[in-house]
């Protein structure tokens, strides 16, 4: 189903996370989303009614506040899709970031009341009575919900929508609470034990952990993550096919929304290199990392010696004491200054997050390390962490 969307949508050439695709796909999902979950909770109020069963007309209501944050969904992809402007300079696409934490809210909203509602049931059960049609429609619905999760994380990956992936855990959640349900009915009619107040409650509860589930990876996008590991490696692979870079480091990436990610990274270069040239190359590298990953990047150029024995002597050396303290620890930027009592030793370590050394535990174990070995060596050191 979303390759058919998307061959209708795109045109020859055109990128499937372009502003344009986005929006269109959005609305195209959100509308289909908005129409069935309309339907499942007219079919399901309609069960409720004919059966008396409050789990089922409990799901009915889940269905409408889906209906709900399908339509926040799509008022966002229609505003997200807003230029920059100079309040905004850079643009509007996070605004999807909001509108899912507005439709994690309603969501457990919905469970909140369902769980109260079935607890009162609990205590004041009410007679069910089982039917052919009520089973059919929990069946139907829970086809729907696992079409429309699978429709919707399907797409969300294609045009990178966090509005897309959580609304597909909503609806696999849904599925499998309307499966409790239908369980219910079936139970009830061949053992006469009525436990349709007991699945309103787990109704209610699967409602709720979705909603935490959907709120928690809200707040991650709008906190900020580590950049998708895809993106990163792309930007690394691409820059490393000039010849005239030498290494890069100090790599930061932001991301504004889908399709708005913006980089800046050191690249290193032979300090004798022509300076006009090296931009050239900068400038074409830039313009490739926007085209064809749709980064925005600024990079940095670092000069390094590459001729010089002593200082290739000496950068080894460094790089060795510093992997003794640790594996994982790399160098970057070094060079030294001789002087007439000691040498000063300029570098920066890159430390992943994992270790959970102080950055002067870091700096003070190195400083020892190189003095052991070398008491006329002093480090002028720079922790970066990863």
């Amino acid at each position: 189903m979303t390759d058919i969307i998307l061959k209708r949508i795109i045109k020859d050439g055109e990128n499937a996370k372009t502003p344009r695709v986005r929006i269109v796909c959005g609305i195209v999902v959100s509308i289909i989303g908005i129409i069935l979950n309309l339907l499942l909770a007219a079919f399901k109020l309609l069960a409720g009614m004919i059966s008396g069963s409050i789990s089922i007309t409990a799901d009915a209501v889940n269905n409408l506040s889906d209906a709900g944050a399908q339509g926040v969904s799509l008022v966002s992809f229609k505003m997200a899709s807003k230029p920059a402007d100079r309040e905004h300079p850079f643009g509007h696409a996070r605004i999807e970031y909001v509108a899912s934490m507005i439709a994690s809210f309603l969501i457990l909203m919905v469970g909140v009341e369902l769980f109260r509602e079935s607890i009162r049931k609990i205590f004041d059960p009410a007679e069910i009575s089982f039917g052919v049609l009520p089973s059919v429609i929990l069946a139907c619905s829970i086809l729907v919900k696992i079409f429309l999760s699978l429709l919707n994380r399907s797409m969300g990956k294609k045009i990178d929508s966090s509005v897309m992936r959580a609304t597909a855990t909503d609806s696999i959640s849904d599925a499998a609470a309307t499966l409790a349900v239908l369980v219910s009915s079936v139970i009830g009619h061949f053992t006469g034990i009525n436990t349709d107040a007991y699945m309103g409650v787990a109704v209610a509860c699967f409602i709720f952990i979705a909603g935490i589930r959907i709120l928690n990876e809200t707040k991650n996008s709008i906190l900020g993550t580590a950049p998708d590991a895809d993106t990163v490696e792309a930007i690394k692979s691409t820059v490393k096919e000039y010849p005239e870079i030498q290494g890069i480091h100090d790599m930061v990436i932001h991301n504004y929304g889908a399709g708005n990610t913006i980089a800046s990274l050191h690249a290193e270069v032979d300090g004798r290199s022509n300076i006009f040239e090296i931009h050239d190359v900068i400038d074409n590298i830039e313009k490739r990392l926007y085209d064809e990953c749709g980064v925005r990047a600024t990079i940095h150029m670092d000069p390094i010696v590459t001729d010089d024995e002593t200082v290739a002597r000496l950068k080894s050396f460094v790089a060795v004491t510093v992997k003794d303290l640790d594996e994982r620890l790399c160098i970057h930027d070094f060079r030294c200054v001789e002087g007439k009592t000691h040498t000063n030793l300029i570098f920066d370590i890159s430390v992943p997050f994992e270790l959970k050394m102080k950055d002067s535990e870091i700096i003070d174990s190195v400083q020892k390390k190189i003095n052991e070995k070398n008491p006329e060596f002093f480090g002028v050191i720079t922790i970066d962490r990863e």
